[in-house]
């Protein structure tokens, strides 16, 4: 059920959810990296939200800004904290 849900909330995701998001967290992301977070999510959300995404992440540090990347790392840490309790 419950990979369902995120499977249809990720379909439905858009560059929009993204930005609003982001600036809802404080984070600053520019048009390339909203598109590039949002392909990411789109592509991998399977293995951010089940596997191991460190080589995800690790590419996706060489697409980001240093500042963006480590603001997508902390709230990756923070989720995956709440759906392990």
């Amino acid at each position: 059920m419950n990979e369902f849900l995120i499977k249809e909330y990720v379909n439905r995701l858009n560059i929009d959810d993204i930005k609003c998001f982001s600036n809802k967290k404080g984070i600053e992301v520019d048009e390339k990296e909203t598109k590039i977070i949002h392909d990411y999510i789109k592509r991998y959300w399977r293995t951010i939200v089940y596997g191991n995404p460190k080589e995800i992440l690790n590419e996706l540090k060489e697409k980001v800004s240093d500042n963006t990347y480590n603001k997508i790392e902390k709230l990756y840490i923070e989720f995956k904290e709440k759906i392990n309790l």
